[in-house]
């Protein structure tokens, strides 16, 4: 898997889409339908006045894209009874990607390419599912990210062909690479361009927060720093970092527990279910100070930026549904799929139900959210139980996979009820959070 995508996929496949009982009895583990995180974010009662996306565009940024998206679109949204965007559109603006028999152009080979496909197909669908009348625009980069600078400047120049064109409302981006990869501060601001772009005329934009919690992966796509360390674009002033929770959920959709921090424990060190190791990204930026809608929360960030800012579902105990027929060597069908490129695209649905309620664009969110979470009856939840500390091996057995070195703990935050670096303000109830972040939000130029 690409480093740069924030995503842990369960390796099995299921001839059709697996209830929350059929995981829990086959993987030990939760997983969840659309209906479900409907119900868990408190949606339907914006549906029923007709707050569903319609006349919103969520844009989707991925490398590669899928070749059977559209196909399999279809797929998911036949099962699970959801209508069709009103559009779906597919553009290559860097150029396309290479063919699906030499694995794209991705230097990395196929696992990494199918990666990419696994990305769309989640970013697709779960953006479709929390706001199912939205117009759904993927573009695709002809060029794989996985750490540093490398495929940044690709879908730098994709986002400004989408922003200058006036193609979507909100970006959402399901990458990031650990900023400590970047050469320096400079290459990075470098890549700002695209989110001063979208700052000025009025576009929202996501990122990931990532998945190995308080620290990130290194240079060469291996696990981990030994210190604390988040991922950019996620931790850049201009983009909204979406962190991750764990929902407990029945199977009818309703909570058994309040949501907690994404932190599913590697199997190396604590017995339990496979599949489940990762952790809501979240820390102190190394090359942001605070920005001045963190000035409130001062106390907990210090000088600099911290992330993730909001968060979403992202646990892989708790995992969401999603088809994708592209990988030959796999027979077609369903698996399931966790990690903070979860998170990016819900977020980025309730951000077009936010446009839609508010009558247009929210644009740079930020400001607004931090003075909404601030207020009576905003709709952010927070999430109190749990921390983002995360604990890995440094080498492992070529031919057992078990850890060969002491395992590495990097300390991570804890939840309050307050602002933290594991959660941001906590989640969301959607029939709230919509009316109070469209009130409170607008078009605010640089």
């Amino acid at each position: 898997m690409p480093a740069a995508t924030g995503h842990i996929v369960v390796d099995k496949q299921f001839p059709a889409p697996p209830t929350t009982a059929e995981c829990l009895a086959e993987l030990g583990i939760a997983c969840y339908e659309p209906f479900q995180l409907q119900r868990a974010y408190d949606l339907q009662p914006l549906f029923q006045r007709g707050v569903n996306g319609r006349g919103e565009t969520i844009v989707i940024v991925d490398a590669f894209g899928s070749p059977s998206i559209a196909s399999d679109l279809q797929t998911f949204d036949r099962a699970f009874g959801l209508p069709a965007p009103p559009s779906f559109n597919v553009i290559t603006p860097e150029g396309a990607p290479g063919p699906l028999s030499a694995c794209g152009n991705d230097p990395f080979g196929c696992s990494d390419y199918y990666g990419w496909t696994d990305e769309t197909s989640l970013d697709v669908e779960w953006s479709h599912a929390m706001a199912p009348e939205a117009n759904i625009l993927l573009v695709e980069s002809p060029t794989s990210e996985t750490e540093g600078i490398q495929g940044f400047p690709d879908i730098v120049a994709a986002e400004n062909f989408v922003i200058d064109h006036h193609l979507g409302e909100v970006i959402t981006q399901s990458f990031g690479a650990t900023e400590q990869t970047f050469a320096s501060p400079s290459q990075i601001y470098g890549l700002e361009s695209a989110y001063r772009n979208a700052e000025a005329q009025g576009v929202t934009v996501l990122a990931s927060s990532g998945d190995q919690g308080a620290t990130d992966y290194l240079a060469d796509a291996t696990c981990c720093y030994t210190t604390r360390a988040i991922d950019w674009p996620a931790s850049d002033p201009l983009v909204t970092a979406v962190g991750g929770t764990q929902l407990h959920l029945n199977n009818q959709g309703y909570p058994t527990a309040p949501a907690s921090v994404w932190n599913d424990p590697s199997t190396l060190f604590v017995p339990g279910p496979l599949y489940t190791w990762g952790a809501s990204g979240g820390g102190l930026s190394t090359v942001f100070s605070r920005p001045a809608f963190q000035d409130g929360v001062a106390r907990v960030v210090g000088n600099q930026r911290g992330t993730p800012d909001i968060s979403m579902s992202a646990a892989v105990n708790g995992a969401v549904d999603f088809y994708d027929s592209t990988d030959p060597s796999v027979a077609p069908g369903w698996s399931i799929v966790g990690g903070t490129s979860e998170a990016s695209p819900l977020f980025s649905g309730v951000v077009a139900l936010a446009d839609q309620e508010a009558g247009h664009s929210l644009g740079y969110l930020n400001p607004a959210l931090y003075q909404v979470a601030t207020q009576p009856w905003s709709g952010i939840v927070p999430v109190v139980g749990g921390n983002n500390t995360f604990t890995f091996c440094t080498s492992y057995s070529s031919t057992t996979g078990a850890c060969t070195s002491v395992p590495v703990t990097v300390n991570g935050f804890q939840a309050t009820h307050f602002y933290n670096d594991a959660t941001g303000w906590g989640t969301v109830d959607a029939a709230q959070f919509v009316p109070a972040l469209a009130r409170s939000s607008g078009h605010q130029p640089h």
